[in-house]
């Protein structure tokens, strides 16, 4: 019994440890991804930045000019707000390590007033405390030392003091050498026109002796500027735009990287991806929280999965199964996609199967092998199929390829109509464009280790032989066939007479129709035909749904409802869950019920929620009151014959007003002009 509870808790142990690494490894991938994403658009904001400070050398008449206005990078983020953090962050990071060190940024929900901007704007860049002129609290002789007036006079002065070269002033070429102090405005929508106005305006008055920069991190559209900011303040700053990659196609690049790849052995079922991508289509259009969704899915996997110990690489996993005690091996006789397996087998089989625990073992360790390399088979394909049909018209499998993989998720998909046009489709394009799809699906197929899709990457080639070939052959003799083509295909018409009945054209058209489908192929049409068979053999051998492998429970993760609970969460649905059961937040037990009710020693606003519940339209005050001070009173222990039992007394009067103040706030009732007294409920069909 000792050494299967120490069996048990290595298990738990490696379970910790994988999600552990399988999180790390994805955060770190993540992270590597989003810089590269961002290089771009962070490398053209640091050579704006050098543009500007070097400006200042030069001394043509517009430079001259230009020096007069503030440099103003305006950075087109797109609506993802949640995602600009990580962009800002990145950017403040290059900035202090490569062009300067003075950077601050500011957020509107801290910059009401023009003072709250400018001290705000102080501190970070000094780094120290900036007095506010409303503060009447008393300072010692050291915290006067180290505070600075809230003034750009005061900042000018420091940054003096900062850039002097052995204690004395620099010259006029270091001057212009100096780095400059750049400015990041994080959300310029929801900053105050006017505050922001006014901290331009004093800025342009200090622009001579301190390099000011300001960076405009925009969500909906540059025209924002020109919104906010009259001619008058516009025509102070220097504008150049900066357009960063659209959230859309950052998430096509995750999802490519991230998901679609045999290296992470962590998968998402339909359902679950599902979810995630609707609440980044429909919701926020945030890369970063569909992240924290997929690292959701995978915290959730492995805390309630007792088989995601198998989850991991394939060596690891092989290793995993001999350490499986009775018990796991249970669990894997009743996965669904177990029983299928047994299901098919033969009875002595069956019986091996469901009784001898090493005979399990040994075939468990296939099936994760099988299940890796329908992974490592799968992705590839998947891509090549996409390459195929994203460019044909109405994109018949869907524009992205998380369409794509979604439709395989879910079912067979050569058994979709839209596989079946888009198969027409692609029979009829023509020989340079079918020559480049398949050069790029070799292209995708050629890094593939698997030695069935090694055969796969030497096909293609062979295919893309034949048809070079017969390209060449095609183009020297076109013009001589050209002519005898045409007559033959026109020669039905041409035998048409001028002036002809009905009868006559439609019997016409049956032996034009006999004609071209009794027709004998041309030597493209069969190199064609062949290709285009060969990629529908691929997608029925590698494209089947993962329902299909058996064990593929231990990969993927199918719980959509939690993850749409965590994610997507509904408010008033948990408060009134929250108000009609509290015991199930709070865990007394003197709260606990059985039929339903509310114990009357519930808080003060759960007993007035429920008793609003009882009420139509309109609710009674008094009423509503006189029913509060009965419970309460049953809940004070009160004897019920009492003359005091169930009266108001100040202290009920004033929990009761709480409680409804409570509910109003939380906008279940509303005061109404209607009738004296009463208040209106705004909530109906409660838990």
């Amino acid at each position: 019994a000792k050494k299967k509870k120490k069996k048990s808790l290595s298990l738990g142990e490696i379970r910790s440890r994988l999600w552990e690494s399988q999180m790390t490894y994805f955060c770190a991938s993540f992270k590597v991804l989003q810089d590269e994403l961002n290089r771009k658009i962070l490398d053209s904001l640091l050579d704006f930045t050098r543009k500007c400070s070097s400006a200042r050398q030069h001394s043509d008449w517009a430079s001259q000019m230009r020096a007069n206005e503030i440099p103003t990078a305006a950075l087109v983020l797109g609506v993802n707000v949640p995602d600009h953090d990580i962009t800002f962050q990145s950017l403040s990071e290059l900035l202090h390590q490569s062009v300067t060190p003075h950077v601050a940024s500011v957020e509107a929900k801290e910059c009401g007033a023009l003072k709250h901007l400018m001290k705000r704007v102080l501190e970070r860049l000094m780094d120290t405390v900036v007095d506010d002129d409303e503060e009447e609290t008393e300072h010692t002789s050291t915290q006067l030392h180290k505070r600075v007036n809230c003034s750009l006079s005061a900042l000018c002065d420091w940054y003096i003091t900062k850039t002097k070269v052995g204690g004395q002033s620099t010259t006029e070429h270091e001057r212009q050498q100096q780095p400059p102090v750049v400015i990041i405005f994080k959300d310029l929508e929801a900053f105050n026109p006017r505050v922001l106005q006014d901290f331009i305006l004093i800025c342009s008055r200090y622009i001579e002796r301190l390099p000011l920069m300001f960076i405009f991190g925009i969500a909906t559209s540059p025209s924002t500027i020109q919104r906010m900011l009259p001619h008058s303040v516009s025509s102070l700053l220097c504008i150049e735009l900066f357009q960063s990659l659209s959230c859309t196609q950052h998430l096509a690049t995750v999802i490519d990287q991230l998901i679609l790849t045999p290296q992470f052995p962590f998968k998402l079922n339909a359902k679950v991806m599902q979810v995630l991508l609707s609440i980044f289509l429909y919701h926020d259009f945030s890369v970063r929280n569909f992240i924290k969704g997929l690292q959701l899915a995978l915290l959730e996997h492995f805390h309630s999965q007792p088989l995601s110990v198998l989850c991991c690489k394939k060596k690891e996993a092989v290793l995993n199964v001999m350490q499986l005690s009775h018990r796991d091996l249970e669990r894997i006789r009743q996965l669904p996609s177990f029983k299928r397996y047994v299901e098919k087998q033969e009875s002595q089989e069956q019986v091996n199967l469901m009784t001898d625990d090493c005979h399990l073992k040994e075939t468990c360790r296939k099936m994760i092998k099988g299940l890796h390399k329908y992974h490592k088979n799968y992705y590839p394909i998947l891509k090549c199929l996409h390459t195929l049909t994203s460019a044909l018209p109405r994109y018949p499998l869907g524009k992205q390829i998380r369409e794509l993989h979604l439709t395989c998720l879910e079912k067979n998909v050569w058994e979709n109509e839209d596989y079946q046009s888009a198969m027409k489709l692609l029979k009829m394009l023509a020989k340079d464009e079918l020559i480049a799809l398949l050069q790029r699906c070799g292209e995708i197929l050629k890094p593939v280790k698997s030695k069935k899709m090694k055969s796969t990457a030497f096909h293609i080639p062979i295919i893309l032989c034949d048809f070079l070939s017969f390209v060449l052959f095609l183009t020297a003799v076109v013009s001589e066939m050209a002519p005898s083509v045409e007559d033959s295909i026109t020669s039905p018409i041409k035998n048409l007479q001028k002036k002809t009945d009905l009868f006559q054209l439609q019997k016409t058209l049956l032996e034009m129709n006999e004609t071209r489908r009794s027709k004998k192929l041309s030597p493209f049409e069969i190199l064609r035909n062949e290709a285009l068979e060969f990629i529908d053999s691929l997608v029925k051998s590698h494209l089947s749904p993962p329902e299909s492998q058996t064990l593929h429970e231990v990969c993927y993760y199918s719980s959509s409802a939690t993850v749409r609970r965590h994610l997507n969460a509904t408010p008033r649905t948990s408060i009134q869950a929250a108000l009609s059961s509290p015991y199930y937040y709070l865990q007394n037990e003197n709260l606990k019920t059985e039929d339903g009710t509310v114990s009357n020693a519930a808080p003060d606003i759960c007993i007035a929620y429920k008793l609003h519940l009882e009420c139509g339209r309109l609710i009674n005050l008094y009423d509503w009151l006189e029913a509060y001070a009965t419970v309460v009173s049953a809940a004070d222990g009160n004897d019920p014959d009492s003359d005091g039992y169930g009266k108001v007394d100040e202290v009920k009067h004033a929990r009761f007003i709480r409680s409804v103040s409570e509910l109003e706030f939380l906008g279940f009732i509303k005061s109404t002009k209607q009738k004296t007294d009463h208040v209106a409920r705004l909530t109906w069909g409660g838990c």
